[in-house]
């Protein structure tokens, strides 16, 4: 399925430890887009296995995490505003 992910962390004194592991995390599993937004296919054994690695950090009375889900990229459109990222060319 494919995924995108987006997330926004509380930088209060235990904020950027828990943004850089929240980024590490991220990252393996899918691409690094913008700021805290990562997209990218994933299986659902994957997607739960990121779930469970982010579930560690995430401080549930702060931080928040979004995740879309899709079952193919396809049904997706991108348009850009501002400065174009060649990054994100996973959408057509």
């Amino acid at each position: 399925m494919y995924i995108i992910l987006m997330y926004d962390i509380v930088m209060d004194e235990d904020g950027a430890k828990v943004q850089r592991r929240t980024f590490k995390i991220c990252k393996r599993y899918l691409t690094h887009i913008q700021n805290s937004v990562f997209e990218g296919n994933l299986s659902e054994v994957n997607l739960m296995k990121l779930k469970k690695e982010l579930a560690q950090f995430i401080r549930k009375d702060k931080d928040s995490f979004i995740i879309f889900k899709s079952r193919d990229e396809k049904w997706l459109t991108k348009e850009f505003l501002g400065k174009e990222d060649d990054k994100t060319s996973n959408f057509f």
